[in-house]
């Protein structure tokens, strides 16, 4: 993780917060002290922790964390008071938000922050796996229409036009999805 998103009206808060994560080395760390600034910050920039010090002086903070995880794909947590703790986790839970109590003690704050940071990463691991999955698929699937169409003008069997499209893939040192689509451009009008 590299940026971080502290959202607080208090300054001794900032501060406090600031320098716990300063010692966890992340590289950027922005400020705000109401939820309308924190909104332009998210409009002109991308973060991967937003840490929500709430009540704020223009809101109360909930509808910024739902704002914000509906907006982006930071961890986000949400700092409230233990006595509102129960209410505000049923409302932002759903949206992925983390509530943690006030007060939060150093060490606590520490390990939530890490669990975000863990939980951010296998989830980008999955996102990942996802996207190659979903190029693998459309590639099978244009290879397969360029079969189908193999079959269709030269009737070819199944077995045969699987075998051209990867000979001319071998003769032309190309991908089989560089000669699919080129089989593709050939037929299809």
């Amino acid at each position: 993780m590299d940026s971080v998103l502290i959202v607080s009206n208090t300054s001794t808060t900032l501060g406090i917060i600031s320098d716990m994560l300063n010692s966890r080395t992340f590289s950027r760390i922005v400020t705000t002290q109401n939820c309308a600034e924190a909104r332009r910050d998210l409009i002109q920039n991308s973060f991967d922790l937003i840490i929500i010090d709430s009540p704020l002086s223009d809101e109360a903070g909930d509808d910024f964390a739902l704002y914000a995880a509906e907006q982006t794909d930071a961890g986000i947590i949400l700092i409230v008071d233990s006595t509102a703790l129960y209410d505000v986790n049923m409302e932002v839970e759903e949206a992925g938000v983390f509530v943690l109590p006030k007060p939060v003690s150093p060490e606590f704050f520490y390990q939530a922050v890490k669990l975000l940071v863990a939980s951010r990463k296998r989830v980008h691991n999955l996102e990942n796996e996802n996207l190659k999955l979903q190029k693998k698929i459309e590639e099978i699937r244009l290879i397969d229409r360029a079969k189908c169409i193999l079959i269709q003008y030269l009737n070819m069997t199944e077995q045969q036009a699987h075998k051209y499209i990867e000979r001319q893939a071998m003769n032309l040192r190309q991908s089989r999805l560089a000669t699919a689509e080129g089989i593709l451009k050939t037929y299809e009008r």
